[in-house]
């Protein structure tokens, strides 16, 4: 188990460095699920578990000061503790998305914590010094891995088997309530996503489906092929246009202006 829980650890500090740093989304829960899986022996369990907690945060974006629970941390957590305790990945969720509201305090105490580097970076820069400027910019990343790796190391080394024989422990009515409460959230967070994408012209296709999945009873694979299909036909479509000389307005426009030049020239000759 201890090959594991750093195998787990070391996972959690690069997407912990990717979550701020990078632009490759192996943080991601869906992709931090199969990781899990494959180390913990059971990449299909961490497969739907990691998509399960992906729908959690799909709506979940930072704004401004406001951070949502970590993605990390709880992608991690979740998809070890449905895992190891043999349990549905709803229950895992229900139990995730907690433990990610409190290390994403903790994250925030040690941003606060953090913050005068920036006045050190001033006094550096101030003196042309980029070597130290390097230093401690290489500093922050170091210092996320470092608390990503303890935060996900110590939960599965020292809490596995507790962990297990307590969720053994628990009333069955807890766990169907944990597992309810696992449910909604993905459904929440997708509603999340969809509010910010929402617009009435992407209407019919959220009609077209929702009839294809509750009426049609087409798998969600399905689905999603029609819609990338629908979207690589409008891209193509909006591609030509832009390379044949833009849209129909853009031609109207265009000829409008073409005839108020004409009429002008011919004045000007009249004159």
């Amino acid at each position: 188990m201890l090959i594991q829980a750093i195998l787990i650890g070391l996972w959690a500090g690069i997407a912990g460095i990717d979550l701020y740093n990078g632009l490759t989304h192996i943080h991601r829960p869906i992709v931090t699920g199969a990781v899990i899986g494959l180390i913990l022996g059971d990449f299909q369990t961490g497969l739907i578990a990691g998509g399960t907690l992906e729908l959690v945060w799909a709506g979940m974006v930072p704004l401004a000061g406001a951070q949502p629970p970590n993605v990390v941390i709880g992608g991690v957590i979740g998809t070890a503790f449905a895992i190891l305790s043999h349990q549905d990945p709803k229950i895992a969720v229900g139990i995730a998305v907690p433990f990610a509201v409190a290390v994403q305090g903790l994250i925030t105490l040690l941003f606060t914590a953090y913050s005068p580097i920036m006045h050190k970076m001033d006094a550096l820069a101030s003196r042309a010094d980029t070597r130290g400027i390097d230093r401690l910019n290489y500093m922050e990343p170091l210092v996320l891995f470092v608390f990503n790796f303890i935060i996900a190391f110590l939960p599965i080394y020292f809490g596995a088997e507790q962990a297990q024989t307590i969720v053994q422990a628990l009333p069955e009515w807890i766990l169907n309530g944990l597992s309810v409460a696992g449910g909604i959230m993905p459904a929440v967070g997708f509603a999340m996503l969809l509010k910010i994408m929402w617009k009435m012209p992407y209407a019919p296709f959220f009609a077209i489906g929702f009839v294809a999945a509750a009426y049609l009873k087409m798998p969600v694979l399905a689905i999603a092929i029609v819609g990338v299909s629908i979207a690589a036909y409008d891209f193509f479509v909006s591609k030509n246009n832009d390379r044949d000389g833009g849209s129909g307005d853009e031609l109207l426009a265009s000829n409008k202006n073409s005839q108020i030049k004409e009429e002008e020239e011919d004045y000007s000759h009249g004159i």
